[in-house]
């Protein structure tokens, strides 16, 4: 049999600049969620397989992130999968950690897998981006997830896009006062209006609805919060606090009546931010207070936000294209027979968070690797430059050439820490 030379279809590696640039977005996303205060967390890439059936989740019926899980055995025969996803994990935490204080803060970067398939921003395997506040049943969490997901994008140079907000109380008493029994298939269907059109929809919503009852559902939704609140809906005074909330940090958001989301985990205020030129949603999000004690049957409020490295980069990558990635190395030392001088150089230079690599051998070559590799610097290290204690550095782009100190080059460089 042939072996196969190639990734696995949905999986792909990342080489420079395309890992710079991962890492440089890794770096944003990772100072926001320190300055609001979340701590990190680490969770095993395998669970039980029974963890991740729907069972698990708050409304105990099955999506499609759960459906997608990748299964496996380990050779004790026990029935494993893949993590899809970092919030289902939480209920394990809490259930084996009954002591952790409250409001928890955490956030949590890093690999998800899901057996589903592939487009444009989606892989099968991808680096999913998490904040949750476990503990805080105010709004005031909410507008933080809210606030904390607008500083990282407006870093990233992200700015056409629009928060939509809704509350998942709010949509299941719009449909109930329709009188549909149907709410869960109603709100299956509504979450695919974005895919399939507002036309498609309402026809499938005929299986669970007369005509009438259609008309009168989409006609409500075309009401603004104040009329639902004037009329006592559940969930629009949650919705309106979280508004005026966002207003106090400056933030603008939309209320939006046919958002659903995740039928397995929100329970209240859920949001997304919508690409505005391209009508897809970025980052999305809300509060489920139902998830995370369900083992130890009790409801702890949450909230979070989630999104991909891989969605941002595929949506987004002529703002992003605009981002500063590290350099590195920032300088190649190019050694004549210095071997010794070269190392106590890389040494001092790395002991200053200066990045550098050496090199020895013929200049013309040397100086072609740096071309090649987008180094922007170069030093060249011989007897005379030894005897004089002075280090000849050459910018690469400019093509210009100065004499420096050792204190002189260390200076030059050490604030731009890698």
């Amino acid at each position: 049999m042939k072996l196969d030379i190639s990734t696995v279809k949905g999986f792909q590696d990342y080489l420079p600049p395309e890992s710079l640039k991962r890492a440089a977005i890794k770096k944003i996303v990772e100072k926001y969620y320190k300055l609001y205060g979340f701590l990190p967390v680490e969770t095993p890439l395998i669970e039980f397989d029974e963890l991740m059936k729907p069972e698990s989740l708050a409304n105990e019926q099955e999506d499609e992130a759960v459906a997608d899980r990748f299964r496996l055995q380990d050779r004790g025969g026990r029935n494993l999968g893949l993590r899809y996803e970092f919030t289902f994990q939480l209920a394990r935490i809490f259930k084996e950690n009954p002591n952790i204080k409250l409001p928890f803060k955490r956030y949590q970067i890093g690999e998800n897998f899901r057996d589903e398939p592939i487009r444009a921003g989606r892989t099968r395997q991808f680096t999913q981006c998490d904040a949750d506040i476990v503990g805080d049943p105010s709004v005031n969490a909410d507008a933080e997830c809210i606030t904390l997901v607008n500083d990282i994008l407006s870093e990233l140079n992200i700015k056409e896009f629009e928060i939509q907000i809704n509350n998942r109380k709010l949509l299941n008493a719009i449909i109930e006062s329709v009188e549909i029994k149907e709410t869960k298939q109603i709100m299956r269907e509504l979450d695919k209006i974005e895919k399939l059109g507002l036309d498609t929809v309402k026809a499938n919503l005929k299986k669970y609805a007369s005509s009438n009852q259609i008309v009168t559902l989409f006609k409500l939704m075309e009401k603004t919060l104040e009329f639902f609140k004037d009329n006592a809906f559940d969930g629009a005074e949650e919705l309106e606090s979280l508004i005026k909330k966002c207003k106090l940090y400056g933030i603008k958001t939309r209320f939006t009546p046919s958002m659903v989301r995740g039928l397995g985990y929100y329970t209240g205020n859920i949001f997304e931010f919508v690409l505005q030129n391209k009508k897809t949603t970025l980052i999305g999000g809300g509060r489920y207070d139902k998830t995370i004690g369900k083992f130890i049957s009790k409801e702890i409020p949450a909230v979070g936000i989630s999104f991909s490295i891989e969605a941002l980069i595929s949506l987004c990558s002529e703002e992003l294209s605009k981002l500063k990635i590290e350099t590195i190395p920032e300088i190649l030392i190019i050694s004549f027979n210095q071997e010794e001088e070269a190392i106590k150089l890389a040494k001092k230079l790395r002991k200053n968070n200066i990045s550098c690599s050496i090199t020895e051998g013929q200049p013309s070559k040397a100086l072609d690797f740096a071309n090649a590799q987008k180094i922007p610097y170069a030093i060249f290290l011989g007897e005379e430059e030894i005897e004089k204690e002075k280090y000849k550095l050459k910018d690469m782009s400019s093509g210009e050439e100065k004499l420096l100190s050792e204190k002189q080059l260390i200076n030059k460089f050490k604030n731009k820490n890698i």
